[in-house]
């Protein structure tokens, strides 16, 4: 028997539970930033997001290079309408990837943030 499907929004609720207790992680706050709750950030940076029902993070741009390549993922879009090189969506049909790339994300956003 299968498990019923889960929502982009229920799967990146599993993303927020297993990282919110990590050092200096938090949700986004409404106003502070533009995508709202939607966002998890360390030090104050984003370094994920569900956008439209696709999980958006900040990698390093070799690393979204590979994803886009391997057809994995693709570059996100921001409002401005160009491709962000360090930004990658992941469908909500690859939900299981959604937390190791959290993790490779706030890896990536923690250790730049410090600088």
């Amino acid at each position: 028997m299968s498990s019923p499907p889960v929502t982009p929004e229920e799967q990146y609720a599993i993303v927020v539970a297993a990282l919110i207790d990590a050092p200096d992680v938090e949700l986004g706050s409404q106003g502070k930033q533009r995508f709202g709750r939607s966002t998890l950030q360390v030090h104050g940076k984003i370094f994920a997001m569900l956008v439209g029902g696709r999980f958006v993070a900040k990698l390093p741009r070799p690393r979204v290079d590979a994803l886009v390549e391997a057809g994995e993922g693709e570059r996100f879009v921001g409002g401005h309408g160009r491709a962000m090189k360090e930004w990658v969506a992941v469908e909500a049909a690859a939900g299981e990837r959604w937390l190791p790339l959290a993790r490779e994300a706030l890896a990536f956003v923690g250790s730049t943030a410090r600088r």
